[in-house]
C-alpha cells in the first residue's frame, strides 16, 4: 500500500486494551478529535484487583462499540483514517489480544497501515496531548504501575534511560500499601482519599530510599516493607494508629524522591522542559511538587491531564503519529507481548515487528 508519511495532519485511530480500559481515540495531526473509554474498574474492584479473564471478556464486549463511538464523535468516515495504532504490549496477554486482533482486522479491511505501539511509549507520548508544540530536548519522569524511571529525550526519535526502579514500581507500591491499610482497589486514588481524612503530614518515620544516593535509580521494596512492619507491629501490640498518617507518610516518602531525582536529571542534562507520564502522574501531591520545583528552577512543566495519565487510547494515537511520520509500520503478523523490558520500550523497535 502507498502511504504518504509526509501528510501534514494524518488521521490516526488509537486502540488501547492492555488492562481494564477499553479505549479508542482519533487524532488529526496533534489535534484530539475524540476519546472514548469503557472501563471495567468498578467490576474489578469487587475482586480487589484486575482479573485478567474478566478484563478480556469486557474488552470483547466493548471494543467494537467504543471504536464506532470514537469515529462518530470525531466526525470522520472510516476511509478518512490514515493508520491504526494499537497497543501490542506490555499488559495482560488476553486483554492485549482483543485490541490487537480487532485493530489488525480493522486495518486490513480498510487497507490502512498498522502501527505497533508499546504501552510505555504511549505514556511518554501523552505529553504531546497537553502541549502539541512540545519539542525536545526534555527530561521525563515515568511513574506507573509497572515502571518507574527517568528518561532523557534529546530528539523525538531517541530516549536514554537515566535510571529506573530496582524492584517495585511506585504504582505497584501504592497498590500494596493500600491493601495493607485495608483500602480498596485501585490503590493510588484511595490512598489520596485516605490522606484527606487527616492533616496530610508525614508523621510516621519512613526509610530514606537508597541512602547512598543510587544515582537516578529507585527502590520501593524497603518503603513498602516499612509500612507493613509498622502496621503489623501496632496491630500485634493492640495499639491504634491513624491510617491517614501512615498513608501521608508513605506518599511523601514515595513521591519526594521522584521529584528530587527528576530535578537533578534536568539540571545535569541542561534542559528547560520537564514532562511526566504514567498513571501515578495523576496523583495530586506529585503534580503539586513537580510544579513547585519546576517553578523554582524556571523549568517549563508539561503534565498531561489526569485522564491521559491513566490508560487511554489518545496517548496510543499520539505515539502512533510519531511512528507514522517515520514510516514505522507493523506486519499483520504482529503478536501481543505480555512483558517488554523498559529498554525495549524506547525507539529500538524495527519496522514490521512481529
Amino acid at each position: 500500500m502507498q502511504v504518504d508519511i509526509h501528510k501534514e495532519n494524518p488521521i490516526i485511530l488509537g486502540i488501547e486494551t492492555s488492562c481494564d480500559e477499553t479505549a479508542a481515540a482519533v487524532i488529526c495531526g496533534r489535534k484530539l478529535l475524540a476519546d472514548e473509554i469503557a472501563s471495567s474498574a468498578t467490576t474489578q474492584a469487587l475482586f480487589g484487583g484486575v482479573v485478567p479473564e474478566i478484563a478480556s471478556r469486557m474488552h470483547t464486549d466493548e471494543i467494537s462499540a467504543v471504536v464506532a463511538r470514537a469515529v462518530e464523535k470525531a466526525g470522520i468516515r472510516y476511509d478518512d483514517i490514515d493508520a491504526v495504532a494499537v497497543t501490542y504490549g506490555a499488559g495482560l496477554l488476553g486483554a492485549l489480544l482483543v485490541g490487537l486482533s480487532f485493530a489488525k482486522s480493522f486495518a486490513y479491511a480498510l487497507g490502512k497501515p498498522l502501527i505497533a505501539v508499546n504501552h510505555i511509549r504511549g505514556h511518554l507520548a501523552a505529553a504531546y496531548l497537553d502541549c502539541p508544540t512540545l519539542k525536545p530536548p526534555f527530561v521525563t519522569l515515568l511513574a506507573s504501575g509497572g515502571h518507574t524511571a527517568i528518561l532523557y529525550t534529546p530528539d523525538e526519535t531517541k530516549e536514554e534511560v537515566l535510571g529506573g526502579t530496582l524492584d517495585d514500581a511506585v504504582g505497584e507500591a501504592y497498590d500494596k500499601v493500600a491493601r495493607v491499610l485495608g483500602l480498596s482497589y485501585p490503590g493510588g486514588p484511595n490512598i489520596e482519599k485516605c490522606i484527606r481524612e487527616g492533616d496530610g503530614k508525614p508523621v510516621v518515620p519512613m526509610p530514606k530510599m537508597l541512602k547512598g544516593g543510587g544515582g537516578y535509580d529507585f527502590s520501593y521494596s524497603g518503603l513498602k516493607t516499612a509500612v507493613i512492619n509498622y502496621c503489623h507491629t501496632k496491630e500485634q501490640k493492640g495499639e491504634e494508629y491513624s491510617k491517614a498518617d501512615v498513608a501521608a507518610s508513605f506518599e511523601h516518602a514515595a513521591i519526594d524522591v521522584l521529584v528530587q531525582k527528576t530535578m537533578s536529571a534536568a539540571k545535569e542534562k541542561g534542559v528547560k522542559t520537564v514532562t511526566a507520564g504514567g498513571g501515578v502522574v495523576a496523583n495530586g501531591y506529585l503534580r503539586k511538587r513537580l510544579q513547585e520545583e519546576c517553578d523554582k528552577r524556571g523549568y517549563a512543566l508539561v503534565l498531561p491531564e489526569k485522564r491521559y495519565c491513566t490508560d487511554n487510547a489518545a496517548m496510543i494515537a499520539s505515539e502512533g503519529l510519531i511512528q507514522f511520520r517515520q514510516g514505522n509500520f507493523a506486519s499483520l503478523e504482529l503478536n501481543a507481548k505480555a512483558s517488554i523490558p523498559l529498554s525495549a520500550s524506547l525507539r529500538k523497535e524495527t519496522k514490521g515487528e512481529s
